[in-house]
């Protein structure tokens, strides 16, 4: 089973399990091809964001257990 960790590339979360793009539309991402978004890590977005990380990693990680 994949798991995720918030210092994780987003690009790498993305290529890893696709399904896991809505949780970052969620939070307020929605330009998920731009260069710029698949380079940050997820703890890194996330504070730009105002999303709590490893609350997000948790979640995203429930998704993967999950599937």
């Amino acid at each position: 089973m994949a798991q995720i960790n918030k210092s994780m590339i987003i690009g790498d979360i993305l290529d890893l399990d696709e399904t896991t793009a809505p949780f970052f539309f969620e939070m307020g991402m929605h330009c998920l091809g731009c260069p710029a978004s698949r380079g940050e890590s997820l703890e890194e977005a996330c504070a730009v964001h105002g999303v709590d990380a490893d609350e997000m990693v948790e979640k995203i990680n429930k998704h993967l257990a999950a599937r």
